[in-house]
């Protein structure tokens, strides 16, 4: 679904870089070990650019045309990551930033097409219920600076965040209100760049965020869109009964049906999981759920398309400059 895909994302993106910024806790992102010797980068668990099996397999919906695939969101990172770490040594500090590409998502971009319409891949159902795939679970093992005040103003722009526990002592950090203020104005007689080394970076690759939001925004509207479609709605009506008629009763949509199965590692809930998991998928087949929702889909973003047709095309065309100044960034 895109929307919780991509609300998902910012919620990561901050606690990276809360980690980044504070170093609390480890010294690293751990929770999937890197046996020595292994590259943190493994192309092979990168995500295809559309579902190669299941209900949705081959599925590409008309926005995903203006959507950064996750391998051109590496190249953007790998080359704004790169010119951070220059600009940081301008001022004299040299440091070494995550790597790019190292914990991948399972969909490629945020049409996020094997989960949009709920599971899809029945293989999967079977072995994993609702979870994700163990390559896409947990984190690969990279070490996080933990950056002094000054470096922090001088790579983000701001101070560095305070960060709290939670009143019981438990559940973690989070930054606390109004910790965070503009950077100095320079250091050491060196001018600060606007919005620190970060913002530099995206500057010079002219990277602009508000480009994948909007199509995003599209993308999440033609999802509710079609969730208001009639053939869309007698498809899920069609998919629920099927539902019931195997023992799960109530469940008014393919979303309802993954937060019950959800287990978040809970072994007693995994058996009926699994259960659960392969019959919806059963009965997103059976009633022809996925093509129809997709085929609904596809005609509304179409119409989007057509509508704003010149801001797609000039989004896709600085998608295009960015990709290329991003590659030419790392050739040389």
């Amino acid at each position: 679904m895109s929307m919780r895909r991509t609300a998902a994302s910012v919620v990561a993106a901050a606690i990276a870089a809360a980690t980044l910024m504070t170093g609390c806790g480890s010294n690293s992102t751990s929770a999937r070990n890197t046996p020595a010797g292994t590259p943190v980068v493994n192309k092979d668990n990168w995500p295809a650019k559309a579902p190669r099996q299941g209900l949705a397999r081959n599925m590409v919906l008309p926005l995903e045309k203006y959507m950064l695939s996750y391998a051109d969101r590496v190249t953007l990172d790998q080359a704004t990551t790169g010119l951070q770490q220059k600009c940081m040594a301008d001022y004299g500090f040299h440091v070494t930033l995550p790597e790019a590409g190292a914990n991948p998502p399972p969909s490629s971009d945020d049409a996020d097409m094997e989960r949009r319409y709920g599971i899809t891949d029945p293989d999967d159902a079977a072995t994993y219920g609702y979870e994700l795939a163990p390559k896409f679970r947990g984190q690969t093992d990279q070490s996080v600076p933990d950056l002094p005040g000054v470096q922090v103003e001088v790579l983000t722009g701001h101070t560095k965040p305070v960060t709290t526990h939670s009143e019981n002592g438990h559940g973690g950090f989070y930054i606390a209100p109004n910790s965070v203020k503009p950077a100095r104005a320079s250091y050491h007689g060196k001018a600060l760049k606007k919005g620190g080394c970060v913002g530099w970076s995206k500057e010079q690759i002219e990277l602009d965020d508000s480009d994948a939001q909007f199509v995003s925004r599209l993308a999440g509207k033609s999802l509710t869109a079609s969730r208001r479609d009639r053939a869309v709605k007698e498809a899920i009506s069609a998919w629920s009964s099927c539902m019931g008629a195997k023992g799960h009763k109530n469940l008014g949509d393919p979303y309802q049906a993954m937060t019950q199965g959800v287990t978040d590692g809970r072994t007693s809930k995994s058996r009926d999981s699994i259960e659960l998991a392969v019959d919806d998928v059963a009965c997103k087949q059976r009633t022809n759920l996925v093509r129809i929702w997709f085929d609904t889909e596809s005609e509304i973003e179409n119409k989007q398309v057509a509508d704003n047709k010149a801001k797609l095309e000039a989004i896709a065309a600085r998608h295009g400059k960015a990709l290329s100044a991003a590659r030419a960034q790392q050739a040389g």
